[in-house]
């Protein structure tokens, strides 16, 4: 799908990735861009820039989603691409808190599943749509110091997976991003995250992006209907190697995790600030 003349709306754009993505939808001709965002200021700011509308909206919020899911087309006309990209990372292991888990699933999962909800319906009845979601690289492999992120983030990719599956021959589209490090504010967006020194940062070490580079992988990956969207291309051999070998990737996995943190270390102490 091009993007020009499209109704798109963006979750999470008041920064980073979404804005990043919200600014090369607008480069690439959108008819109109729906901002979306907790932050109400970051989003007005954002919208303003690029033309567009802002929402204030928690995504987790399934009445709120799908209203305004219905205000936009009533505005706007049809929405082609909805792009569910909130997200943030928390720090710890079996210890962290059920209610973590729960809000996290609550942004990670069930917001990309509401969206579908309110929207499929409405785009198989005019011949299809896109719907674009974020996850991880973590959602295809693992992340060090975060079960939480490790949990949602696959599950995020067995959602996208299940709905290209049982709505593709609709007319649905669907991508799910999956990148390594980006340069977004994430940590601000992160409780209890901090400064991590070792396990988040692992992330880096094929590169850190800027959020427009991730927005120009993300149009070309749109543009051949890709399921899997990598601005890291490593990951695809990372998977490669965990399909290939599953035994042989935990291993590699558990020493590299050996190199970063003492065998006797709690996932608590992974945190330092500075």
């Amino acid at each position: 799908m091009e993007i020009q003349d499209r109704v798109a709306v963006v979750t999470g754009g008041a920064s980073g990735i979404g804005r990043g993505v919200v600014e090369r939808f607008h480069a690439d001709g959108a008819r109109h861009l729906v901002v979306v965002d907790r932050d109400e200021a970051g989003a007005k700011a954002v919208a303003e820039k690029v033309g567009g509308t802002a929402a204030a909206i928690d995504v987790a919020d399934e009445a709120a989603v799908r209203e305004l899911i219905a205000q936009v087309e009533a505005d706007q006309g049809p929405i082609d691409v909805f792009f569910s990209n909130a997200g943030y990372v928390t720090l710890g292991g079996l210890e962290a808190p059920v209610e973590d888990l729960q809000r996290m699933w609550e942004v990670h999962v069930l917001a990309h599943l509401y969206a579908a909800r309110a929207l499929i319906p409405r785009m198989t009845a005019r011949g299809g749509g896109y719907l674009l979601s974020t996850a991880s690289a973590a959602g295809l492999l693992a992340q060090f110091g975060s079960l939480h992120y490790t949990l949602t983030k696959h599950a995020a990719i067995s959602l996208a997976e299940w709905i290209a599956i049982t709505h593709g021959h609709q007319g649905i589209r669907v991508s799910v991003l999956c990148p390594q490090a980006v340069r977004t504010n994430i940590e601000q967006n992160s409780p209890n995250l901090g400064t991590v020194k070792t396990g988040f940062s692992v992330a880096s070490g094929d590169g850190v992006l800027q959020p427009e580079d991730v927005a120009q992988v993300i149009t070309e990956a749109m543009a051949e209907e890709r399921f899997h969207i990598l601005p890291h291309p490593e990951v695809s051999e990372y998977v490669k190697r965990k399909g290939t070998d599953v035994d042989r990737w935990i291993g590699g996995m558990q020493r590299w995790q050996g190199s970063l943190f003492s065998a006797d270390q709690h996932p608590a102490t992974w945190l330092k600030e500075d």
